[in-house]
């Protein structure tokens, strides 16, 4: 059964052109993830589906009845009301039902109207409506009843709105973005519900865990074209870099096809046949498919690291409080050059407040953070980018200066930089405060990376950001030499780019540091979840950690120690593939500069190799004990 169908829309503000001529529908019972780069007009195209904006062209044709319920970026809420205030503020059909009763049942002499609220009252099974809200707020983490919602966080405010959306049971969810401002159990929790439930959704979202689980359909918009994909988000890649491939086939065709009709029109050939007029009027179809060219140029994220020394950061107990709420305390850690670590913890656990004292923006209560001299930071805030009034993409790079140091004493100009950040030259004299999300993320991200950092800090970098940025991200950061930490809700992001975590909210010190990316922890909670609860034993002495508790019974290996057995062979498989290709290289005809560095490459390489065979002969010999 078809929902809505999009025939032939398009949207402009100004001379900027965000889409024209698109076309697809939405039919009962499909989980829709629409995908398009930033600034193709995503959140513009949903608030039209939402009834909250209207395109300049074409139509958008409903369902008879249809009810639609739309969950914007930022949730418009009155601050004054309180959370259930807001519930019962809504226009849920519901809450209209059980006030005809309430009416009907102070006028008991109109049975015909008692009769008819009673019926709607079953059929919307309206008797349970207050036990249903209550159950979906607990389930939301909204247990103060009684809280303004101008006192609400971003996520709360959030997840407010998501209930006001589930309660109010649509027929098609639009959603945008819903997973933005939810700590890992709520989006968990959320993914879980919109993939059980027999609902109908139409979504935006750059979180690929949630498309992979949740969707049955996704709809791309590219080079301004519709791409309809009957498949999850795996599905989809698959075929779309099929896609790819066969126009990269055709356009290859196309050009010599070009060249050859080319050759033929720079003869001047006379119209004198039909045949001749219809290749003469060809030839301009023809050049237009040889010169196709997509839009797909890579962020080249090159920037000239400072050098970093044996001393990285320490830190020797520290300590935070705030409202008499122990955060941590008495945590120490020396970070090592190359660590690349992923914070997770539930809102409220500290993870900001850990990161402001990491960087020196924040006083430990106690104990004391020991930077090295080489240390820079480069800090991704939440916050992002703040313009000035009027000010121009191309001027918040200029600030840095015209021109920007690269690796091996190059310089590009502060244009040849934006461009390399998907910003053409007629982009960077736009106005800041005209980029879409994604693209001012884009931007803030550029600012933070030309300052040379060799300390990479990113909090919810993935925030707004398309999926093809996301990708290009990722690769820049597997190749990033320096200390990475990354806070963030995407699980994806983080499986791809972490090897350990730190996990706010556990242990005895607030913080615990487990081996292993995202789903390494997803999957070890389960399993102690899973276990029975068995009493404690009165054993004195040593207490066990987590990580002890968890042992294999034919293992002399700790949980930690098997996962860090397992990853150090993965780690000596790579390296000595690494090591091969190195040594490869000097066969071919290589520049003094490049055999120098393929040298220090390959030194430095055998170091590694060294070091982790050693640490694998350690844990092997225990397994054996």
């Amino acid at each position: 059964m078809n929902y809505v169908s999009v025939e032939n829309i398009g949207k402009s503000y100004g001379m900027l052109q965000l889409f024209s001529g698109v076309s697809f529908g939405i039919n009962q019972g499909q989980k829709v993830g629409f995908v398009a780069k930033n600034g193709s007009g995503k959140t513009t195209l949903l608030r039209i589906l939402a009834g909250k904006e209207s395109a300049d062209e074409g139509q958008v044709n409903f369902r008879k009845s249809l009810k639609v319920g739309f969950l914007d970026q930022e949730p418009d809420l009155a601050p004054n009301l309180t959370v259930e205030e807001t519930i019962f503020a809504s226009d849920n059909e519901v809450l209209q039902v059980i006030r005809d009763y309430e009416k009907a049942l102070q006028n008991p002499e109109d049975a015909e109207a008692y009769q008819d609220a009673f019926e709607k009252m079953d059929s919307l099974q309206a008797w349970d409506f207050e036990t249903q809200y209550q159950q979906i707020l607990s389930k939301l983490k909204l247990t103060d009843l009684n809280k303004k919602v101008g006192k609400l966080s971003g996520g709360q405010k959030k997840r407010l709105a998501l209930a006001n959306l589930i309660l109010g049971k649509p027929d098609l969810l639009i959603l945008d973005e819903p997973t933005n401002h939810l700590d890992l159990e709520m989006i968990e929790w959320l993914e879980s519900f919109f993939a059980s439930e027999n609902l109908t959704l139409f979504m935006v979202t750059h979180d690929r865990y949630f498309l992979e689980r949740v969707c049955n359909h996704i709809v791309e918009l590219d080079e301004g074209i519709i791409y309809n994909y009957k498949g999850n988000y795996s599905y989809y890649l698959e075929k779309r870099d099929q896609r790819l491939e066969t126009e990269a086939v055709e356009t290859s065709k196309a050009k010599q096809l070009y060249k050859k009709e080319l050759t033929w029109m720079r003869r001047q050939p006379k119209a004198r046949t039909t045949k001749s007029k219809a290749r003469i009027g060809d030839f301009g179809d023809i050049k237009e498919r040889a010169h196709k060219r997509r839009k797909d140029h890579e962020v080249e994220l090159e920037i000239n690291m400072e050098r970093m020394g044996t001393k990285v950061v320490e830190l020797h107990q520290i300590g935070k409080s705030f409202d008499e709420k122990q955060l941590f305390n008495q945590y120490s850690y020396n970070f090592k050059r190359g660590e690349r670590i992923g914070i997770i913890g539930k809102n409220g656990t500290g993870k900001t407040t850990f990161l402001h004292i990491l960087t020196g923006n924040l006083e430990p209560d106690t104990g004391k953070v020991v930077h090295g001299e080489t240390i820079k930071f480069g800090y991704y805030t939440q916050g992002g980018i703040k313009p000035k009034e009027g000010q121009k993409v191309i001027d918040v790079i200029r600030e840095f200066g015209e021109y920007i140091p690269l690796q091996k004493g190059r310089k590009i100009s502060a244009q040849q930089l934006l461009e390399r950040f998907l910003f053409d030259r007629k982009k960077q004299y736009d106005f800041v405060e005209k980029l879409s999300g994604g693209e001012r993320k884009r931007l803030y991200l550029c600012t933070i990376l030309i300052q040379n950092p060799n300390f990479l800090i990113l909090d919810e970098p993935t925030n707004d950001l398309d999926i093809v940025t996301l990708n290009v991200l990722e690769n820049f950061l597997l190749d990033f030499p320096g200390c990475l930490i990354v806070v963030s809700h995407d699980r994806y992001f983080m499986d791809k780019i972490v090897d350990h975590l730190f996990v706010f909210g556990e242990g005895e010190q607030g913080i615990s540091d487990f081996p292993g990316n995202y789903s390494d922890y997803r999957e070890y909670k389960a399993e102690i979840d899973a276990l029975p609860k068995e009493k404690p034993e009165t054993q004195p002495q040593k207490t066990e950690t987590k990580s002890e508790k968890k042992k294999d019974s034919n293992s002399n290996l700790s949980y930690n120690e098997q996962k860090e057995f397992k990853k150090l062979e993965r780690e000596i498989a790579e390296l000595e593939k690494k090591k091969e290709s190195l040594q490869k290289s000097f066969l071919e005809e290589l520049e003094a500069e490049q055999i120098k560095e393929n040298s220090i490459k390959l030194e430095k390489t055998n170091q590694q190799i060294e070091e982790k065979t050693e640490r694998w002969f350690e844990l092997s010999a225990q397994l054996e004990e």
